[in-house]
């Protein structure tokens, strides 16, 4: 179990809850504080104005609302709200929005009654998902819409996704022995008002960025092994005289990967050989083309970037994102706009920018790979059969070169896209929501390109018959991945093996870090 509530949640805390099924408890010193801050709320609030309990909301709170219709308020806020469209978001994404909002709810700083983080716990411990649809956030006052829809749940109303079927909230909560919320001050406004939804889709989205970034970091050493590349341009000296920690972490991890090779050269046994210098036109290559040998300066932005996303989405995760904030300990309420998504929405456009970069990178390799005329080395299409009457696979460059215009399409950022809305009173929004999605499909996407990439490599492997020359862990993967798709010479169509290799992909942990650990492990052993 994760405890939430007094201790920072961490971006392995959350993967353990949304991506490994951990249940969640609730730590019982923060349980403490919540019910101080709804105790604290209850004495306050009496004979005071304060916003969303006795007014109305965002430019209708110049209207009081009278005191026998207060909690009734509530309740029209969230179903007046529920007002999603498009798709559907996944149970995993609606998963990491419940965490999140829990997460923010245990601050401490929302004075809601300890019935709201108690159910949030219940759902997330028996896998029942609020149907929350993705269309709705501006990100501004919040993820209003999508959170409306799961505060629709929490009163019993709406629809839910349990064993993968969507179901009426009243009938699964009556099977489970679930009690809906009751309103007792202001939970409705609590639940709404946050950045939850764009911060729990950003923390899967750093969780996924995560494991491209290695498999992007292996798929790029294995292009250099098979074309039997010079070892110098992700040596130690070359890149340590670059003061970027990403540049040499990605040049550490290709040595760790190919450091037993037996297709890499070593530059000073080749083109420093004497020998060489008879001749007018060198037969080998005296540097590879960029795709291939700036890797480590490609990469090692977007390894940082990954980085620094971390941080600020953690930081808002653990972040009260709620308004008005209830302070409980000073005494006051205080009113501002911690709702507001900018960090996330923000971090997020940077996310999605270096991620396509990563899927331009892989089409240019792949690229390189298929056309014989740049690699000099492999037949067309990496095709294993008759040329002319087979097509290797040309079929599969189409699906990876569209995939990548469409990731280039959507890396405008959605920070800057800000439209004026609800009576302009939300005057400068943060489309924070529409940021964290727009992410999501471009790393969907560059699985998909990733994949396809290191179908051709395995095609390319079994042309050269050099599976035994790789290094151990590129030859662990080769072996691994054969599994699911295995070699080809005549023609068939390959969109299944995609799906799985593209599964593999988005499902294995980090790819390099684990392989790399195994490998630790059997040397210390033997």
């Amino acid at each position: 179990m994760i405890n939430v509530g007094e201790s920072i949640l961490s971006l392995s805390d959350f993967n353990e809850i949304v991506y490994k099924d951990k249940g969640v408890e609730l730590d019982k010193k923060a349980v403490e504080k919540v019910d101080e801050s709804y105790n604290f709320l209850k004495s306050f609030s009496s004979n005071k104005l304060i916003y969303g309990i006795n007014t109305g909301f965002g430019p209708m709170a110049q209207y009081k609302v009278s005191e026998e219709n207060l909690l009734q308020l509530q309740y029209n806020l969230i179903r007046s709200h529920s007002s999603g469209g498009g798709k559907l978001l996944s149970p995993l994404l609606v998963k990491a929005v419940m965490v999140a909002r829990l997460n923010s709810l245990m601050q401490a700083y929302s004075g809601v009654h300890n019935e709201v983080v108690f159910l949030l716990k219940e759902l997330i411990n028996k896998n029942v998902y609020p149907c929350i649809f993705e269309h709705g956030g501006v990100g501004a006052s919040g993820d209003l819409v999508q959170l409306a829809h799961l505060g629709l749940v929490l009163i019993g109303e709406g629809e839910v996704i349990y064993e993968d079927t969507v179901q009426p909230t009243k009938e699964i909560f009556e099977k489970l022995g679930i009690k809906p919320l009751g309103i007792h001050i202001r939970e409705g406004l609590a639940i709404l008002n946050g950045t939850s939804a764009m911060t729990g889709i950003g923390m899967t989205n750093i969780i996924q960025a995560k494991k491209l970034l290695e498999w992007s970091v292996l798929l790029s050493a294995m292009m250099n092994e098979i074309v039997e590349a010079f070892d110098d341009h992700y040596s130690y000296e070359l890149n340590i005289v670059k003061h970027h920690k990403g540049q040499n972490h990605v040049a550490a991890l290709i040595r760790s990967i190919l450091g037993d090779s037996k297709m890499i050269r070593d530059r000073s046994e080749h083109l420093y050989n004497p020998e060489n210098l008879d001749q007018n036109v060198f037969e080998d290559k005296v540097q590879e083309y960029y795709s291939l040998r700036c890797v480590t300066q490609v990469l090692g932005p977007i390894y940082d970037t990954i980085n620094q996303t971390e941080k600020v989405v953690v930081n808002e995760l653990n972040s009260v994102n709620d308004n008005p904030i209830i302070d409980h300990q000073n005494k006051n309420i205080f009113h501002g706009g911690n709702f507001h998504g900018d960090y996330v929405s923000l971090e997020m456009d940077k996310l999605k920018i270096a991620i396509t970069k990563l899927s331009m990178l892989s089409e240019r390799q792949l690229n390189y790979l298929l056309n014989e005329k740049l690699n000099q080395k492999f037949p067309p299409f990496v095709n294993l059969g008759v040329l002319g009457f087979n097509f290797g696979m040309q079929g599969m460059q189409f699906t990876a070169t569209s995939t990548v215009a469409e990731n280039q399409t959507m890396s405008f950022p959605m920070y800057v896209h800000s439209i004026p809305n609800n009576n302009d009173n939300q005057d400068i929004v943060s489309m924070g929501c529409n940021a964290a999605l727009m992410t999501k499909r471009v790393i969907d996407n560059s699985f998909e390109i990733l994949s396809i990439q290191m179908m051709s490599i395995l095609q390319a492997i079994d042309f050269l018959n050099c599976e035994n020359r790789l290094s151990t862990l590129t030859h662990a993967v080769y072996t691994e991945i054969r599994k699911i798709f295995p070699k080809f010479v005549e023609d068939f169509p390959k969109y299944k093996e995609l799906e799985k290799v593209k599964s593999y992909f988005e499902n294995a942990d980090p790819i390099v870090t684990h392989k790399l650990s195994e490998h630790n492990r059997s040397k210390s052993v033997s």
